[in-house]
């Protein structure tokens, strides 16, 4: 089976699954699945798909495994006692083909918050890892690791070591195994810039340290829960402050774009958040708004760090790191390009949440290429409500 533990997912699932549980208990939610890649066909392998969903559907949380989770100190220990009790429900999830299409597939997942919060990760790597054991017979991991060594002897021409590097990649990562091997290289040979994964089984069965915060689904979910649309981004960082109490410190800046971000982002938030994580759009641009803000909040910026996660490469991340040395921390999180790098196109799947509660939800992106099928007319709105203008860049996540 492709997933052997309901822990091999990323932190920020059960970061939010506990805001979830002590504040959003009753919130029901839709979330749907999108394949960005043209022309790829995944339909031959619904069943497959399937079959490997009914297992993950089987798995409970191990004794040792909880034990682990509650070593960690923002979690509490009623939600370690609910994750005792639970399992990902097959009711709540559907893979189809779509009716008019003659190769896309479709992944709904339909309940309560709670219960289908923990389906998104294992999901997106049981798909891409049934499609690449489907389509590539013999995968060269040769040349996978040549390009993972390419990759660290570039990263350790670096000798600063406040240049950090994290693995973000469990969602699209070639398989399982492959994912294992390229973090035990990583804290092997490049110890000096890696700072651990956000995969928290491998942290817990490789010493490394579990990585992650929030994700887009938590404020997209809070425009529905919130006492009112406008305030949402705020509810929603209240809310976490209220839940984690200085822990977890870094705030998510693109679900409605970042210039709508600072208008929220007021100095209460600037001192209470150590940091603000980018997802999309141009990071340099996204970066120098940011320490402007910090500046104009007469916060040293020095204080602060941004975390980098969107698309990123060795290259870029080193670039980008040179840029904003000395003028504010940063750290950056690689997906991808670290674990499905063997020469073979990865897939771009992405599984969003659409509703809440009913009503729709959404995330306006400035990265054309990150579209979601979320309602036009909810997107408008949203759009109106946060002065989020129109342009041929920006669009709905």
């Amino acid at each position: 089976m492709i997933i052997p533990s309901l822990l091999d997912t990323d932190l920020y699932k059960f970061t939010m699954m506990q805001v979830v549980q002590h504040r959003f208990a009753e919130a029901q939610v839709e979330y749907r699945f999108k394949c960005r890649n043209p022309g790829v066909d995944l339909s031959p392998y619904i069943g497959e798909i399937e079959q490997e969903i009914r297992a993950l559907c089987d798995l409970r949380f191990t004794p040792a495994e909880l034990d682990y989770l509650r070593s960690w100190r923002f979690f509490k220990s009623d939600f370690v006692d609910l994750l005792g009790l639970f399992h990902l429900d097959q009711r709540f999830i559907k893979v189809s083909r779509i009716s008019d299409s003659a190769h896309e597939i479709d992944i709904s997942i339909k309940g309560p918050w709670l219960h289908t919060i923990l389906f998104e990760v294992p999901v997106l790597s049981i798909v891409s890892e049934v499609y690449f054991r489907n389509t590539v017979a013999q995968p060269d991991f040769t040349e996978g690791r040549r390009r993972l060594d390419a990759k660290i002897a570039q990263a350790n021409t670096i000798t600063g070591s406040d240049f950090r590097i994290a693995d973000y990649g469990s969602r699209r990562r070639f398989s399982r195994d492959w994912h294992e091997q390229v973090l035990r290289v990583l804290k092997a040979d490049m110890s000096m810039h890696f700072v651990g994964t956000s995969n928290v089984k491998f942290a817990m069965d490789l010493g490394l340290t579990p990585l992650g915060t929030m994700a887009h689904e938590y404020l997209q979910a809070c425009q529905a829960v919130g006492p009112r649309l406008r305030d949402s981004q705020t509810f929603a960082f209240n809310m976490w402050a209220r839940e984690y109490r200085g822990d977890l410190g870094i705030a998510l800046s693109d679900v409605c774009g970042m210039d709508a971000f600072l208008r929220d982002f007021d100095l209460f938030f600037c001192k209470l958040f150590d940091g603000v994580r980018h997802d999309s759009g141009d990071p340099f641009e996204w970066g120098e708004k940011l320490i402007a803000h910090y500046q104009k909040m007469r916060i040293d910026p020095h204080t602060k760090t941004m975390v980098f996660s969107d698309s990123l490469n060795v290259p870029l991340a080193m670039r980008l790191y040179e840029y904003f040395k000395g003028r504010i921390g940063t750290s950056f999180g690689i997906g991808t390009n670290l674990t499905n790098d063997l020469g073979y196109e990865p897939l771009q799947i992405v599984i969003k949440m659409t509703r809440c509660n009913g009503q729709p939800v959404a995330k306006i992106s400035d990265e054309p290429s990150k579209t979601m099928d979320y309602d036009p007319s909810y997107v408008a709105y949203l759009r109106e409500v946060f002065q989020v203008p129109e342009s041929d860049a920006a669009c709905a996540e």
